[in-house]
């Protein structure tokens, strides 16, 4: 309702503004040959240019519907943490796109978890789905982010300056691991794939 504002096939109903990404989707569905193969990410609270609708739960709602019926082997979400580049305090829930897609396969959250916040997502938020915490920008600045998560250390903050210098090792290799990472005997042990935190 902010940015589609077209009228016909396109837009003007939630049914029509879903239209494309659901076409979209199955298109990629046919040309992979499977939807398990296949995955969408939704920033339903997004505002980043401007795009974050008046109430974004009926339109989202009715598409994280139509996109469970295709069986897509994940569904990744964005909370509210996220404003384009930045962190905030998330003050919208998703639980509305977790309770629709209702166990259909695992849902990926994203948006600026620590481990803190990282843990009770896991731990209490979601604690009855198939919910799995990922994480992007964090794991260019922790190269032992899983450890980090673990042991409840907090990141090394990112330097968004150098995400994307060419033929630069600054910002992708030169972070440090953190001092209890080296120091234990095993750092990877009791971190597994879609393992919850104990």
């Amino acid at each position: 309702d902010v940015s589609n504002r077209r009228e016909d096939g396109w837009g003007g109903s939630v049914e029509k503004r879903s239209q494309f990404a659901l076409e979209v989707t199955k298109a990629v569905v046919d040309a992979i040959g499977t939807p398990e193969r296949v995955g969408i990410r939704l920033s339903p609270w997004s505002t980043f240019q401007g795009m974050k609708m008046d109430d974004p739960i009926p339109q989202f709602s009715h598409l994280v519907k139509e996109l469970k019926a295709l069986k897509l082997g994940y569904l990744h979400l964005v909370e509210s943490r996220i404003a384009g580049n930045a962190d905030v305090e998330a003050t919208e829930k998703i639980d509305f796109a977790v309770n629709t897609w209702d166990g259909q396969s695992p849902i990926f959250v994203a948006g600026g978890f620590r481990p803190d916040s990282a843990r009770r997502a896991v731990d209490e938020e979601y604690r009855d789905t198939d919910v799995a915490v990922v994480f992007g920008r964090y794991y260019v600045s922790n190269p032992d982010l899983a450890f980090r998560v673990k042991h409840g250390i907090d990141f090394t903050p990112y330097d968004r300056n150098t995400f994307y210098k060419r033929k630069s090792e600054d910002g992708y290799i030169d972070y440090p691991f953190c001092k209890e990472f080296g120091a234990s005997a095993d750092p990877f042990q009791g971190i597994g794939k879609f393992q919850k935190i104990e």
